[in-house]
């Protein structure tokens, strides 16, 4: 396990990083012309990377990130 210190302004620049890459991931996973090995591959990512937005976002601004398991 590692740890980091950060400031508040850090703080919010890794959350902007972090809704980013979110952004592009549930885009991507839109598309259905995807095969399903990468589409498998970004919903690995998706979920690494919503667990570590969830850590510095508050619960209204995780609701809009939060994937339904139909998906």
């Amino acid at each position: 396990m590692l740890g980091f210190l950060f400031n508040q302004r850090e703080c919010k620049e890794l959350g902007y990083v972090l809704r980013k890459e979110l952004d592009e991931m549930l885009f991507d996973l839109k598309d259905h012309r995807l095969e399903t090995e990468v589409r498998k591959a970004i919903e690995s990512r998706y979920k690494v990377v919503f667990r570590m937005y969830a850590r510095l976002a508050s619960p209204k601004d995780l609701s809009r990130y939060a994937r339904n398991q139909n998906y």
